[in-house]
């Protein structure tokens, strides 16, 4: 094994030295605005690359090479005379500006690339603005790919599913550094503020190495605003029907040359009591929230040296629960049932990157990243009170053999994390560590073939020592169609609570079976994932669209079952069995005319486990789904940046298996299926100014409510009672309005 991580680690010295040109590729713009996906090629070679989210490029030198074709559709394409290996910046004239050309070209908000190994969806802050989204569980309403909906009845969390497994099995991350994971997971993504989210890059099937191990379906990577390219000032003020208010605002300064800084803060809270359904609970939690971040940016180009420092404190504190409920009175009593979470939250992380200014195919990147986290919390009689202390550190070295077709990144990650709970009058500590080395070869052909291939070796102080192979191949089948498949393993210990908070909101008796695993008497979560997709790109009447089809399966080795299907008790055990998540989604784009994009997407998920009672379909999974999406943009008045922007989203879920109540007296028995559901999101949006704008909105217009959702209500502290048979929204119809306003 020693042998293995020593080669892991020394491959890069092999590599072959040459010179390289690097630079960025703009809009020709006052704002600078990067354009991803720009082709740079050497004239009469196939030596090429493609312009990354912000627009650099990385391309082999050699003297016979002087002419540098960058083309890009929709825009005018030039070629370039070099005569040195300089770092350059070029901006591309939209053809618009041409008299002899009338074809015009925009950036989609939402978009997939075609030339990356890797099924990356690149989702952009103006796709992220179509929702007015205040936090980055919101931000995914617009996007068929992955699942949103409540986790229970009380506390308000939103859980995300991606293809058909929940957010414990998608690496989350924040820069690329692992970020919502441990005692985060319930509540971690509404601890991330909409307005910082520069973009997300959402990746199907098992990701990249660099990553770590523990990505099984996918990777979510929410990159933020830089301090050098946001807004001097940014305010967005928001508030709702629903009596929810929120205020984010930016800062953001020059210290110096190469110092920048920025202050970030968001301030929401909700003290309204609401109980539309009248089953005396509150149908979403008083809530009040302040989170604050501090970011610096350091740029020295001549050093080649880039960094980022962000500090982070977040105080988050939730309750819900019975509409008389009062904490000072009824607290774990059963005068009447409540809950309060209360969550503090502190982030230190720091990222920097090198670049050989004299090799500039060398690179290397360190990211660093220490995080406290305290939620003490309380669910009727049950009490959940959690620490979780973690350390995070990953060193990337990058390099090229031969040419820039030929790319490695190798590196080494270490992870520490210390848990203490307190579950009712049991404590569970548990301290985790690892370090492990990484490679990953990347073959790129800018004509046919893109292949990734990634192998990572870990020891870890409870898992053991362990491989982790990824591969992604892209394959270029004819003009504008695009073949990927993909396979990877991945590893993780299951925090069974912190991951499951809706069962403390619940009368059931909570057990851990067959205890002769390691983490909570359990064995770590194992599995394989396998996908192919294809992207056609097609012209109908002369207007772009594009048809996606894609099929993933996620065979698990070993899960950590989590069984509500005897209605008094949730029990957690290792599988013996087989379990699966089968997913099959299809996608169309479409600009029908100018400006006015449209989106379809259908979803099949199969999705069984076996349980102890026999191999059942996952509770709560619809197997049909379907997404429509609108958007349309008015022309910007010349001379006066005035503009009109409208959005509207539908979504339709088929019905879902609700877990046995068979165990409860019959007036509080559920169907086998829960109903079908569907909603309708709709957005208007007034640019009155490059610095001013408004919106206003409307989300579930179609006033979908379930009927019901908590069991038991009439009786909170009888053995049947249950806020987790959440399948469809609780509040009803809910409108907002809001503002930004920002100074370049």
């Amino acid at each position: 094994m020693k042998q293995i991580i020593y080669i892991i680690l020394l491959l890069p010295l092999f590599a072959i030295s040459q010179s390289e040109l690097k630079g960025t590729v703009f809009e020709d713009n006052a704002s600078k605005t990067p354009l991803p996906g720009a082709n740079v090629i050497w004239y009469g070679t196939t030596v090429g690359d493609v312009t990354d989210f912000d627009g650099k490029f990385t391309i082999p030198y050699k003297k016979e090479y002087n002419k540098l074709i960058i083309s890009y559709v929709g825009y005018k394409t030039d070629t370039l005379l070099i005569s040195s290996p300089k770092t350059i910046t070029h901006y591309l004239k939209p053809t618009s500006e041409l008299d002899e050309i009338e074809i015009t070209s925009r950036k989609k908000p939402s978009s997939i690339s075609y030339l990356s190994s890797q099924n990356v969806i690149n989702v952009s802050s103006d796709e992220l603005l179509k929702a007015a989204c205040c936090n980055l569980s919101e931000s995914f309403e617009t996007n068929p790919s992955i699942d949103v909906n409540f986790a229970d009845a009380v506390t308000g969390t939103r859980q995300i599913k991606m293809l058909g497994l929940t957010s414990p099995y998608i690496l989350i991350a924040t820069e690329n550094i692992p970020s919502i994971r441990g005692a985060s997971q319930a509540f971690g993504l509404s601890f991330i503020p909409g307005t910082w989210v520069e973009s997300i890059q959402i990746t199907k099937g098992a990701g990249s190495v660099v990553n770590g191990y523990e990505s099984i379906a996918g990777q979510i990577n929410a990159e933020l605003v830089k301090p050098t390219t946001d807004d001097k000032l940014f305010v967005n003020l928001y508030g709702a029907s629903n009596a929810r208010l929120e205020l984010n605002t930016h800062f953001n300064t020059k210290v110096s040359d190469k110092w920048t800084t920025g202050v970030y803060l968001h301030g929401s809270t909700l003290n309204t009591k609401h109980d539309v359904n009248n089953d005396n609970f509150l149908d979403m939690p008083l809530y009040n929230q302040v989170n604050v971040m501090n970011r610096w940016q350091y740029t020295n180009p001549e050093k080649g040296l880039v960094s980022f420092i962000n500090l982070k404190y977040l105080k988050d504190d939730k309750q819900t629960g019975e509409i008389d409920f009062n904490p000072e009175t009824d607290k774990l009593t059963t005068n009447n049932w409540g809950s309060e979470i209360d969550t503090e939250r502190y982030e230190v992380s720091a990222k920097l990157g090198y670049v050989n200014a004299e090799l500039p195919w060398q690179s290397i990147g360190v990211q660093a990243a220490f995080s406290g986290h305290q939620q003490d919390s309380y669910f009727g009689l049950n009490r959940y009170d959690i620490e979780h202390n973690s350390l995070y550190a990953n060193v990337i070295y990058n390099t090229i053999i031969s040419d820039s077709r030929h790319k490695i990144k190798t590196g080494i990650s270490y992870t520490y994390d210390h848990y203490d709970e307190l579950v009712n009058t049991t404590d569970f500590n548990r301290t985790e560590n690892s370090i492990g080395g990484f490679i990953e070869y990347n073959y790129f052909n800018l004509d046919k073939l893109n292949v990734t291939a990634g192998l990572r070796v870990d020891r870890h102080n409870l898992l053991g020592t362990f491989v982790t192979p990824r591969l992604h191949l892209r394959y270029t089948t004819w003009e504008k169609g695009v073949f990927r498949a993909s396979v990877g393993r991945g590893k993780r210990s299951a925090n069974i609570f912190a991951e499951n908070q809706k069962l403390f909101s619940t009368s059931r008796n909570i057990n851990i079976l067959n205890t002769t695993g390691a983490i909570y008497g359990l064995d770590p979560e194992i599995a394989w994932n396998y996908g192919v997709s294809f992207l056609q790109g097609f012209r109908v009447f002369g207007r772009k669209g594009e048809v996606i089809a894609d099929f993933y399966r996620t065979d698990f080795k070993n899960q950590v079952v989590v069984d509500y299907e005897n209605a008094q008790q949730v029990n957690f055990y290792s599988l013996a069995g087989e379990s699966y998540a089968n997913s099959f989604q299809v996608e169309l784009h479409y600009e029908p005319f100018n400006n006015f994009d449209t989106r379809l997407a259908y979803k099949n998920y199969d999705v069984k486990t076996q349980f102890n009672s026999g191999k059942l379909e996952r509770p709560l999974t619809p197997k049909h789904r379907f997404f429509a999406n609108a958007s349309y943009e008015t022309e910007v008045d010349e001379g006066e940046s005035r503009q009109w922007k409208f959005d509207a989203t539908y979504n339709w879920l088929g019905a879902q298996r609700l877990s046995s109540t068979q165990n409860n007296p019959i007036q509080y028995q559920l169907s086998e299926y829960s109903k079908t559901v569907a909603t309708f999101n709709a957005q208007v949006t007034k640019v009155f100014s490059p610095k001013f704008e408004v919106y206003l909105g409307g989300e579930n217009i179609f006033n979908t409510r379930q009927e019901n959702p908590i069991v038991s209500a009439d009786n909170p502290f009888g053995s049947s009672f249950d806020t987790t048979f959440v399948y469809g929204p609780i509040f009803g119809a809910n409108y907002f309005a809001g503002l930004r306003f920002k100074i370049k």
